[in-house]
């Protein structure tokens, strides 16, 4: 239950006065996305509100005078008003002016579909009065568009000289979103303070209330910045309860106890008699890490971090031999059918000869061979199970699962470990992710876990070369592929678009295979996400096969599809990927002793972050550089793709500027947890509060659930 006190912040916005369902309907979506407006029973709150933080301010304490306003800033000019100047009767194109002076000269205040009572009553002729808005010079006259506002003495004396500019959407103006703020706050609840005094001290930082003031009612710009002290309180509390719900997961996970795995490695060599390439040194030592890791007796909760070829799925396999050797069985579990049965394919022949039963379970798995899957993972008589996620959804029962291994991380977070530790509760786990992700973010989303990295690529591994061209040189790269092809090469070629779009100026996967095919008279295939998985294998198995040489995809190739005589891939509208997802899809080649080729096809003229990205890619093949430079190009939201998968996108917190605040949250909540594992003191029962305030609302019934 959620605390009391906190439930007029979880009020929906429609208790404001001033918003109807129009105005509830833009906030929800400014809020949670563009599909939540229309999701039943989701709603903005208050708390939306008070947490959505102002990106700008503006400044109206430029009082120059008319002749002296530079063009283009905002100003406030104390003003007498001249005439009125309607437009022609029945032309609405012309604006109405009513002109206006002061001792330094004379302007044009300028509006278009006026109100004309309205302007008559707010702008008497003779009187006096201040207005605020941006000047425009034009022949060497002034003017002021549509002024923000509009008063007399007595409204000037409580005009908001600094104001707060907040992030938009449309349907939405800003004097609504700044009204509607200001009343949400007026609703804050005297909250407990659940930081440390000594740290409040040390760093001087306001209270969490006085915090939230500063930001949304700014003296100046400097207010707002990432490193003011206000921000600083703000991002230290949500990183706090981020880390604190990150470390009692992981309590409970130990908790629930794991199992000393006993083994002697015989198995994991037998397999590695059948895999061609020596273990590179970073390998070698994830290995001894995860071998370290189940023979304790606390549960492993492991992060495997590779970039693209580094060789994740084998250091997997390895590990799933040391707990079949043990006596109990393994899960790999991939996030598309196409890497789950890739992984299949890879594992199989490693297995083969060595005792390892293996099977493969995913929704196209029917009738009888499901149910003799299912029946020998509930006997025991399947070692080792590959899968999609939902191998965990549903009737799935393992006799004993001793190790349960999660491909591509991001789509499984916080909840889903604990489902998954609930399914299988003495299981370790092991979770690899492809995406290199810099520091500050492992420690946000993956806190609860130890770390390997592999840094090193396989042997006989060459680096891709990466080049750029616009796509008015098109012909030209055609023309080259065509060479490439005839010299037995294989191409990728990647669009954003399934199909054509009124909305945006991208040529669609199935145009461009439409025109591929004519240039390569047939050998082309397409592959996208809303094929059936029956098509998607038949056209990634004439390209594997060599029937077609080249293939037109969307990014449902950036995971793991595996084609090691694939040495080209072109991505058309590079400018629309993120340097991240750029990385990743290049790693689809480069993946035999060939040299390889990544081709950006950009839409001249770049804009600067796009550039920045393209340039990026040209001068390195180092995945955690490039993690790190995307971190500082997009923004942490942005990077971990949690825009879209629910992942912690910080509000308050910024990953790229406040990593020092990270580590001091860190460092709190391994403390609090050493001192006060069941928040049962007064400071517990103000933290319990926090992590409600910031929807962490489950690791509260953690330690309820003991």
């Amino acid at each position: 239950m959620r605390p009391e006190i906190l439930n007029p912040l979880f009020a929906p916005v429609s208790k404001l006065e001033g918003v109807g369902p129009k105005i509830e309907k833009a906030m929800t979506r400014l809020f949670h996305g563009p599909g939540a407006s229309n999701a039943p029973g989701t709603s903005a709150t208050l708390r939306d509100l008070v947490f959505h933080l102002p990106h700008s301010v503006i400044d109206r304490r430029r009082q120059p005078g008319i002749a002296l306003a530079p063009e283009g800033v905002t100003v406030t000019l104390k003003v007498r008003v001249d005439r009125h100047q309607p437009p022609p009767r029945g032309n609405r194109r012309v604006p109405y002016r009513v002109f206006v002076h002061d001792e330094t000269g004379e302007m044009a205040l300028v509006f278009f579909s006026a109100h004309t009572d309205y302007l008559a009553r707010v702008l008497p002729v003779g009187e006096t009065r201040h207005v605020s808005g941006r000047v425009e010079w034009f022949n060497g006259r002034p003017s002021m568009v549509h002024p923000d506002h509009i008063v007399d003495e007595e409204g000037f004396k409580t005009l908001p000289l600094v104001e707060a500019v907040y992030p938009n959407t449309g349907g939405l103006a800003q004097k609504t979103l700044q009204k509607s703020v200001r009343a949400a706050l007026g609703e804050l609840p005297d909250l407990p303070e659940w930081a440390d005094p000594p740290l409040l001290a040390k760093q001087g930082w306001p209270s969490f209330a006085d915090a939230l003031d500063r930001i949304h009612f700014p003296r100046d710009g400097a207010d707002i910045e990432p490193q003011s002290p206000a921000r600083r309180r703000l991002a230290h509390d949500e990183f706090l309860s981020g880390q604190l719900a990150l470390a009692l997961t992981r309590e409970r996970m130990r908790r629930t106890g794991g199992i000393a795995r006993r083994f002697s490695g015989a198995l994991a060599t037998r397999v590695m008699a059948n895999f061609p390439w020596p273990l590179t040194p970073s390998q070698i030592g994830a290995i001894a890490e995860i071998s370290g890791d189940l023979k304790k007796p606390e549960r492993m909760l492991r992060l495997l971090q590779g970039d693209v070829g580094s060789g994740k799925t084998i250091v997997a396999l390895l590990a799933a031999a040391d707990v079949i050797e043990s006596g109990a069985q393994a899960a790999i579990m991939a996030p598309t059918e196409i890497l789950a049965r890739q992984h299949f394919a890879g594992i199989e022949p490693l297995c083969a000869g060595t005792g390892i039963r293996a099977a493969i379970l995913t929704g196209r798995e029917k009738g009888k061979t499901r149910e003799a899957v299912l029946e020998g993972l509930s006997s025991g008589e399947i070692d080792l199970l590959i899968g999609t996620h939902a191998l965990f959804q549903g009737p799935v029962a393992f006799h004993d699962l001793g190790l349960a291994v999660i491909d591509e991380q991001h789509r499984f977070g916080v909840h889903q470990r604990l489902a998954l530790g609930a399914k299988a509760p003495s299981s370790d786990i092991l979770v690899m992710t492809a995406t290199p992700i810099p520091r500050t973010l492992v420690m946000t989303w993956y806190g609860d876990m130890e770390v390997s990295k592999l840094t090193d690529k396989p042997a006989g591994r060459r680096p891709i070369a990466t080049s750029a061209l616009p796509l008015d040189r098109l012909d030209e790269l055609v023309g080259r592929l065509a060479r490439a092809i005839g010299t037995g090469q294989k191409v990728y070629w990647v669009c954003p678009l399934v199909e054509e779009s009124d909305e945006v100026e991208a040529t669609s996967a199935e145009e461009r295979h439409a025109a591929l095919e004519k240039a390569f008279g047939g050998r082309a295939g397409l592959v996208h996400g809303r094929m059936s998985a029956g098509e998607k294998d038949a056209a990634m198995q004439a390209f594997k096969t060599g029937e077609t040489r080249i293939l037109v995809a969307t990014t449902v190739i950036e995971v793991g599809v595996d084609v090691p005589d694939a040495t080209i891939i072109v991505i058309e509208h590079a400018e629309r990927f993120g340097l991240a997802q750029l990385h990743q899809l290049r790693g689809r080649v480069g993946r035999s002793d060939r040299e390889s080729h990544c081709i950006l096809l950009y839409k001249a003229p770049l804009g600067e972050i796009a550039s920045a990205r393209l340039a990026i890619l040209r001068e390195t093949n180092d995945g955690f550089r490039i993690a790190e430079e995307d971190l500082r190009l997009r923004g942490e939201g942005e990077v971990l793709g949690t825009r879209q998968s629910g992942a912690p996108g910080f509000n308050l917190a910024s990953a790229e500027h406040h990593g020092d605040v990270l580590e001091i949250a860190r460092a709190s909540a391994r403390h609090i947890l050493a001192t006060d594992p069941e928040l049962a003191g007064d400071r517990g029962q103000a933290l319990r509060i926090m992590l409600y305030l910031f929807g962490q609302d489950q690791a509260v019934r953690l330690i309820r659930s003991g």
